[in-house]
């Protein structure tokens, strides 16, 4: 059962409710689809997607929030690295 779960990446899946929200960067480095979106160490989302905007010419990100989580407009969002040589992923920083 594992391995059937594994190898349909059944595993990794949600079945909370979410909540879409984009946001804009210059650079997005190495980070992929289905990355973390961590808060204060704790996983509160994933990236849905990554595309290039062609009016702003930014790296549009949409995540694919966790509905039992809100967070104030003014929160900021970081790439960050896990380890030394971990992946990478969003940190997002609570606004007042």
């Amino acid at each position: 059962l594992f391995l059937a779960l594994q190898s349909a990446n059944l595993l990794s899946l949600n079945f909370q409710p979410t909540y879409q929200l984009d946001a804009k960067f210059s650079d997005v480095g190495g980070l992929k689809p289905k990355a973390a979106v961590r808060s204060a160490g704790v996983l509160v989302g994933r990236v849905e997607s990554i595309t290039f905007d062609d009016k702003t010419f930014q790296a549009r990100v949409t995540m694919s929030m966790d509905s039992r989580f809100a967070f104030p407009k003014d929160s900021s969002l970081k790439i960050l690295t896990s380890g030394l040589l971990g992946e990478q992923y969003l940190g997002l920083e609570p606004g007042a």
